[in-house]
This record gives C-alpha cells, sequence and structure tokens, in this order.
C-alpha cells in the first residue's frame, strides 16, 4: 500500500483511548526512563566494582510482577550483596537521576516491583538468617530471605516467627515495606509491627540503624512505607516458641453471617488464627486454629455456640437438600464438591500432620496459596476497612466478582492494630480503624480462561472505585492503581508524604512509579 492510498480509517490505533469506551483507565504503565545518564551511572559504578547485568535475556527475567498485567523493562539488573553495595548505588542514582527499582519476592500484583526503566535491585540474595537470640525471642535477618526459608531456619531451635504473610515466598523487606497479614493478624497485628530494629540504605545512600528509640521517624517510615523511604537490609523481628496448630472449618451460606462471626472472634480473641475463605456465595468457609489444647477447648466451650456455622456434616445435608430442590443447578455442586475435595487435603496434608495438628503450616499454606490462587496472573483486588465499614464493603465487592467472573474466592482476615502509629497514616491501615482493621482480597479463579488485560482492569477499578466511595484503604497500594490513592487519602495527607519522600529522596529515584 503506498502513502497515497492510505485513509483515515487505515491508520487507526485501536489501542487509542476511543477504542476502550467504558472501560476506565485510571493508571497504566508509566512512561519507561529514557535512559539519558546510564551510560555515566553505569560506568561509575563499574569503576567501583559494582556488577551491572544488561543482557535483554536478563532484563526479561524482571518484565512482570505476580499480578501480569504491567510490564516493564529495566536497563539493567543489579544483585544486591550488602547495604554498602546498595549504598554506593544509590549515592551514584542520586548524582545521575537514574530510578532504582527494588524487589523482592516479586509478589506484587500492580507493577509495584516492575521496573520502567533505570535500574532493578533483586534482594534475593542478601538472604541469611544472621543471629537467633531465643533469650529475648528476637530474629535477625538480611532482608532479601523468604518467609519460608526464616521459618525452616527457626524450627531446627524450636521457634517461629509471629505474623508474616499467607504466601511465605514473599521476601521480609518486601514485607515489612507493606505490612504483611495473615490468619494470626487477628491476634498478633502485622508483620511490621512485629520489627525490633531495621538497618535501611537511605535513598541518598545512608547506611543507619533504626528502631522506636534509634532514628524513630526513620522506622516510621520505612515500615509501611511502600519502599519510598529507604531499602531495608536487614531486620530485627520478634519471634516465639513454635508450637503445631490444629483447624477447623464451619460452614456458611450467607457471607454476612460469616464476616459477622469473624468480627465477634476477632473482638473476643477467641482463636490463634481466623480468615475466611469463599467457593461460591453459598459456601463461605470460616477458618478457626489453635496453637494449644487449651486455647482450643476454651473456643468450644465458651464460643463455638455463638457462631451461626456448620460443621461439615451438617453442611454437606443442607448443601445436598438446597440442590436436590434446584436439579438445573447440578454443575455448581460438582464445582463445589471437586473444590472441598481438592482444597481440604492440601490444607491438611497427612505428611504434615502429627497427631491431628498441622506441625509445618510454613510450607502447608505457601503451596495451598499458588496450587489453587496462583498462575501467570494474580488479580486480587483489595479494600481494607474498619470494623463498621467491613460487612457493606465487602458484599459490595463480592457483587462486582459475581458480575465479572462465574469463580471467584474472597479471603477476608482482621488486623490487630498496635496503637497509633505514624506508620499507618498512608497506608493500607484505613485511617478511621482503631483497635482493628479488616481487609479483603478479591481472587478470581481465571481457570483457562483469556481474559484482557482491559477486562481484568475494569474489574480491579470497580473493586478499588468501592474504596473511593467509602473512603476506606487497600492493601495493593500504589502501582497501577495509585491514581486512586489521593482520592481516597485526600490532598492534605498525601502532600504531606510527598513532602517528607522529596526530602529523603530528592532526585526523587527510589522506587518512583510505586505512590510518588
Amino acid at each position: 500500500m503506498t502513502t497515497a492510498n492510505i485513509s483515515s480509517t487505515d491508520i487507526l490505533d485501536h489501542v487509542a483511548p476511543d477504542s476502550l469506551k467504558g472501560i476506565p483507565r485510571r493508571q497504566t504503565n508509566p512512561a519507561r526512563w529514557n535512559g539519558g545518564s546510564w551510560g555515566a551511572f553505569t560506568d561509575a559504578l563499574r569503576s567501583q566494582n559494582i556488577e551491572i547485568c544488561e543482557k535483554k535475556q536478563t532484563c526479561r527475567v524482571y518484565a512482570v510482577d505476580s499480578g501480569g498485567l504491567a510490564s516493564g523493562l529495566p536497563h539493567g539488573v543489579a544483585l544486591a550483596r550488602s547495604a554498602e553495595q546498595i549504598s554506593a548505588i544509590l549515592k551514584q542514582a542520586q548524582l545521575h537521576r537514574v530510578p532504582v527499582t527494588v524487589k523482592g519476592g516479586g509478589l506484587t500484583t500492580e507493577g509495584e516491583s516492575v521496573a520502567f526503566g533505570g535500574l532493578q535491585l533483586d534482594m534475593r540474595a542478601m538472604n541469611r538468617v544472621l543471629s537467633v537470640d531465643a533469650k529475648n525471642m528476637t530474629v535477625r535477618a538480611q532482608a532479601g530471605i523468604y518467609w519460608h526459608t526464616l521459618g525452616e531456619v527457626l524450627r531446627r531451635d524450636g521457634l517461629d516467627y509471629l505474623s508474616a504473610p499467607l504466601n511465605m515466598t514473599s521476601s521480609v523487606g518486601g514485607t515489612l515495606s507493606v505490612g504483611g497479614i495473615d490468619i494470626n493478624s487477628p491476634r498478633l497485628g502485622c508483620s511490621a509491627d512485629q520489627a525490633v530494629s531495621l538497618q535501611v540504605v537511605t535513598p541518598t545512600g545512608e547506611i543507619k540503624e533504626c528502631s522506636e528509640s534509634e532514628n524513630p521517624e526513620l522506622f516510621e517510615r520505612v515500615l509501611l512505607g511502600y519502599g519510598q523511604f529507604g531499602v531495608i537490609t536487614e531486620a530485627s523481628m520478634r519471634i516465639r516458641k513454635f508450637t503445631p496448630l490444629t483447624m477447623h472449618y464451619f460452614y456458611y451460606g450467607s457471607l454476612r453471617e460469616a464476616m459477622e462471626d469473624l468480627q465477634l472472634l476477632v473482638r473476643g480473641d477467641a482463636a490463634d488464627y481466623c480468615g475466611i475463605l469463599t467457593v461460591l456465595d453459598k459456601a463461605v468457609n470460616l477458618l478457626v486454629a489453635f496453637d494449644s489444647d487449651e486455647r482450643e477447648r476454651a473456643f468450644f466451650s465458651g464460643w463455638r455456640g455463638r457462631l451461626r456455622g456448620h460443621g461439615q456434616l451438617g453442611f454437606a445435608l443442607r448443601m445436598t437438600w438446597h440442590y436436590a430442590l434446584r436439579p438445573w443447578r447440578i454443575g455448581e455442586a460438582l464445582y463445589l464438591l471437586g473444590r472441598k475435595r481438592a482444597l481440604e487435603p492440601a490444607f491438611k496434608p497427612e505428611h504434615h500432620l502429627e497427631k491431628n495438628k498441622i506441625v509445618d503450616r510454613t510450607v502447608v499454606f505457601s503451596n495451598s496459596v499458588w496450587k489453587f490462587w496462583g498462575g501467570k496472573r494474580m488479580v486480587i483486588p483489595d479494600l481494607a476497612t474498619s470494623a463498621e465499614k467491613f460487612v457493606e464493603a465487602i458484599e459490595r465487592g463480592n457483587a462486582v466478582c459475581r458480575k465479572y467472573f462465574p469463580r471467584y474466592t474472597l479471603y477476608c482476615v482482621g488486623i490487630k492494630l498496635s496503637g497509633r502509629r505514624e506508620r499507618y497514616e498512608l497506608s493500607c491501615i484505613p485511617p478511621d480503624a482503631e483497635g482493628f482493621a479488616y481487609g479483603c482480597e478479591f481472587e478470581p479463579i481465571l481457570g483457562g480462561e483469556d481474559y484482557s488485560r482491559e477486562y481484568l482492569q475494569a474489574f480491579k477499578n470497580e473493586i478499588y472505585d468501592i474504596g473511593v466511595e467509602m473512603k476506606t484503604s487497600y492493601y495493593r497500594f500504589g502501582g497501577m492503581m495509585k491514581g486512586y490513592i489521593r482520592r481516597v487519602f485526600g490532598d492534605e495527607l498525601v502532600e504531606k508524604h510527598l513532602a517528607m519522600k522529596r526530602a529523603a529522596d530528592p532526585a526523587m529515584i527510589l522506587n518512583p512509579d510505586v505512590i510518588f
């Protein structure tokens, strides 16, 4: 086709905004950094014997995160080896204005750990346990270590972490930067609240120790700071004695009743672990677990009678009767049965059981997350709310899931708060929460279906819009959905944190595409 023969219809841009009518686009991939000072930056680092890999095949390994929707390509990759090396990198990055994006386990879902040009700093080589203090019940570890590795080391001495994320292939540093929530968070709080002290490399390259007594302002900014105020290189955290756990399941046909009962248990400190997993609206599971026989007995004598959920046999009989009256829904019944048969053995595998107690929940939960909810795309928008807004927000989010997908899962937990902390200000902890916050992940089960990026983004936006309307917060905080942050928290709070970011990071080079 010659240029003279090309018409306006021939050159229509099929990815232009007007081809996406009806699909809100709050935030897409940022523009890639132009790389103007990259050569001078890498020359300066190589003169200090710091290795930067610029091979395209290596850079492509870092193109996406677990969300699978954001994509970018760094100009080069550096494996973090020490705080001193990271300090040198950040000093040169400030001088040459080169963006540095930090990656731990890469389990972000909105592109927060994806580099859109510049340097990708991979923390996973800093993966050692440095010391275990059984007397004071603390552990010191490098920030790139995965939680499952930390757990394995602690078990050798009969010890355990306190609160960790559900997916144990998260890195410790990344988790402390975003919060870290699990089914023991209703009792123990988020992972970030277990930190005793940190070694941090600031955006300008200073290496500092910080805690509640030493550099407390930095300590509060880095915890739940989403990588804006420094790179965590080491962390000391509280630990406890290891105990096997006993798990029980209670089944509900009403999401509202399950959520209300979850809140009842959280307020009453009635269980060591509790959370909600849904299979369908008609099959909602309240998971309750205990570290000791005494706590388990106290629950069944004082709390079980107050729950509206059913045991497995009672719920099975109710569901059999329900579907017997609705034979046209036999496909739904078969799906529930298949899901139950697959999930239960996975959460209570025989080779990780002793006397009907789970002795390695690190492996059990980590494997289950990836087996049943993982894949090429982890599409899990979420809402974090105060106790008062929890039920309404999650029911509204559930309706959005039902609109977009035939199969999906909700994962709901409570989060015990550690007083009024500065670290909570601009984070997944909602500003109006007192005592406890609650979070819910909305996870479509994509199966073999090929959903477009725009369809999945539209789904996520509808969930996030609920947060704007109800003034809640989000756990997936930033990246492709960072446009929501100002709408939820308001200009005053965002400008306050932006001013602190500019003071700490004059060139705005550290994790630049996460929040600011």
